[in-house]
């Protein structure tokens, strides 16, 4: 009976042992299947790479300026007495535009000028005895110094006068206004912002290793965020003969015509100094970049070749493609696209989305952006 009871366990024991050997044993061929089987294509998008014919370029920020600008100001205390403008209108030359209270000052001077004209007529009584020696020497002197203390005394006052009129230095439009009547302003008070806006200027910073490209009448073109999709053109018209100490920047002013009056003196410019140098570049999509600290790198999309060298081709018969990480040397960066100095020639197919799935000899299948976001293996 032991001895039976023996046996079974013996054969169930066995049997266990074969059905985990044979699980074991398949599991291990899924795997080495799974392993061995060529990996499917990764999606990504590509383009070819381009010659352009390109111009090389200079990018900074600027600030716009008018071509003159000031805050009128008064250099005098007093009370206003009448404001001869409407903000933000275009004044003339010369225009008044803020009239203090001048009485008291119109007073002295009236005074003065009284007293003027008594010391020119006894200037000429002491000239008429003078030449007839009825009069000393020393008393017509005195009466000579009199008259010209009497002049300068009205041409102060006169001076004094002007500066309770504040006029217009030279023709633009001005700003909000900052007094009313009655208000007591004091010297320097700010009473509007003339600007000429007709000319601006754009003040912008450059490297000092860009001076030697630079030149008197060189295009500058640039954007304002006021007008995103239009851009604005003018040149260099003088360029500062000293670099910044702190920064190693040389400061560069354009001059640009604003007739419409579109541009304001303030604005933040996004410009790019236009040089005459052009030549044709290769140049790819900025997306096929991939930038790390090695270098930068492309995928290069090619067609796998045998031994004989003859296009492998894929399961579905088409051409079997697999990329190629290539470095490169980059240049200029616009409008989306790269420069290519170095790595790549002209007319090769580069990987432009999906190189986060990559690595060099991966095959690969071209799909464009809108598949590539929809494919499962495009995630």
């Amino acid at each position: 009976m032991l001895l039976r009871r023996f046996i079974i366990t013996l054969v169930v024991m066995a049997l266990v042992i074969a059905a985990l050997g044979y699980g074991w044993w398949t599991h291990l061929q899924t795997q080495i299947a799974q392993f061995t089987a060529p990996k499917p294509a990764i999606s990504v998008s590509a383009a070819r790479s381009g010659e352009l014919q390109w111009q090389s370029r200079l990018p900074a920020i600027g600030t716009l300026k008018a071509l003159q600008g000031v805050d009128l100001t008064v250099e005098s205390s007093g009370t206003v007495r009448d404001v001869l403008f409407r903000s933000g209108e275009k004044v003339e030359l010369h225009q008044p535009i803020v009239q203090l209270d001048s009485e008291v000052e119109q007073a002295t001077l009236a005074t003065s000028e009284a007293e003027r004209g008594l010391a020119q007529l006894e200037f000429e009584r002491a000239r008429s005895l003078v030449s007839r020696q009825a009069l000393s020497k020393s008393e017509y002197d005195r009466l000579s110094a009199e008259l010209q203390k009497s002049n300068t005394r009205v041409a102060q006052l006169k001076a004094i006068l002007a500066k309770k009129r504040i006029i217009a230095p030279f023709a633009g439009t001005i700003g909000i206004r900052q007094v009313d009547v009655g208000d007591f302003v004091s010297s320097g008070t700010i009473i509007a912002t003339l600007q000429d806006v007709s000319s601006l200027y754009v003040d912008f910073f450059l490297p000092e290793q860009s001076v030697p490209l630079l030149k008197l009448g060189q295009r500058v073109r640039f954007v304002v965020a006021a007008y995103p999709k239009e851009s604005f053109e003018g040149e260099i018209n003088a360029i500062n003969p000293k670099v910044d100490n702190a920064t190693r920047n040389v400061q560069i002013r354009a001059v640009l015509s604003n007739p419409d009056s579109k541009l304001l003196p303030g604005m933040f410019a996004n410009l790019e100094v236009l040089l005459p140098e052009q030549a044709l570049r290769v140049v790819v999509p900025e997306t096929a970049i991939t930038y790390t600290l090695y270098g930068n790198s492309v995928y290069v999309v090619n067609v796998k070749k045998d031994e004989q060298g003859q296009d492998v081709k894929d399961d579905k018969g088409q051409a079997f493609l697999q990329v190629e990480r290539r470095f490169v040397e980059t240049g200029e960066r616009r409008d989306g696209q790269v420069v290519i100095l170095k790595g790549l020639q002209k007319d090769e197919q580069v990987v432009t989305a999906g190189q986060l799935k990559l690595d060099n000899g991966a095959h690969v299948t071209i799909v464009d952006d809108k598949a590539l976001l929809n494919s499962p293996t495009g995630k």
